[in-house]
């Protein structure tokens, strides 16, 4: 259950340092994402500058809530909160235990998910470098991660499912993002290992991969298995727009035949 004194307290504190709660009815609904170890991330990250104003739900998925918010120079960010107490631990582990960088993380949910979070702000590091057209990543402390908004007028940019495009348009996305897959494996030793049309937003110019914290590196044991799962994704929605390509030789384009078999 939520602490209502801590919240009061936290809502008292966030407004003596002139922290805009632009939506606070919509906060409040969402109880289960304001636990105590969620507010203390929320007061350290305003503490130290990192948010002015914290706004509506941008999106709710299964192990995260994505809020609007604003920086210290009012730009506008996405405040992304992991669920401490519903995220499902065992699909994360999945995607952890076999990931070099994380080997060392304990077994607690908390910790996992607080490493997690740390994951996905590494991931988004090495896939920007690489020059993959994602969110910038800001700052992160627990189970929260700051990251650029990607939209306008504080709306978020479709998913590639939900946007209006053409069939020229669509040949055309197709093949730059199986480009991005090449560039994202060889550049920045990632596979996604979800990618598909709600991973996917588009500008209405360019398309944006998001949500990258179970990308795994090329060593991990189901590497393999992710990268086709994402190419069968990528081919499937695609395949009303234009003729895909097959996915061996995706694959082995992607790879390199004397590295990996599918």
């Amino acid at each position: 259950m939520r602490d209502f004194d801590l919240i009061e307290k936290f809502d008292r504190e966030v407004e003596k340092k002139g922290v805009r709660i632009k939506d606070a009815d919509q906060m409040k609904v969402l109880e289960n994402v304001f636990d105590d170890q969620t507010l203390l991330a929320l007061y350290k990250l305003v503490h130290k500058g990192k948010i002015s104003a914290i706004g509506g739900s941008i999106s709710t998925g299964k192990e995260a809530n994505v809020f609007y918010g604003e920086d210290s120079e009012g730009k506008p960010i996405a405040i992304k909160i992991y669920r401490i107490q519903s995220a499902n631990f065992n699909t994360m582990g999945e995607y952890m235990s076999g990931d070099p960088r994380f080997s060392s993380v304990r077994k607690s949910k908390k910790e996992a998910i607080f490493a997690w979070t740390k994951k996905e702000y590494s991931n988004l590091l090495r896939a920007r470098e690489a020059g993959i057209n994602c969110p910038e990543a800001l700052f992160f402390d627990r189970n929260i991660l700051l990251m650029e908004f990607c939209g306008k007028n504080e709306k978020a940019y479709p998913q590639l499912r939900q946007a209006a495009i053409e069939k020229k348009e669509g040949t055309r996305l197709y093949h730059a993002i199986l480009a991005d897959m090449k560039t994202l494996f060889n550049e920045a030793n990632l596979v996604h290992a979800d990618l598909s049309e709600f991973n996917i937003l588009y500008d209405g110019e360019k398309h944006i991969i998001i949500d990258m914290g179970q990308a795994v590196t090329p060593e991990h044991p189901g590497a393999i298995k992710f990268l086709v799962r994402d190419l069968k994704n990528i081919n499937r929605f695609f395949s009303r727009f234009c003729e895909t390509r097959n996915e061996e030789e995706i694959f082995g384009d992607i790879v390199g035949e004397h590295r990996m078999q599918p």
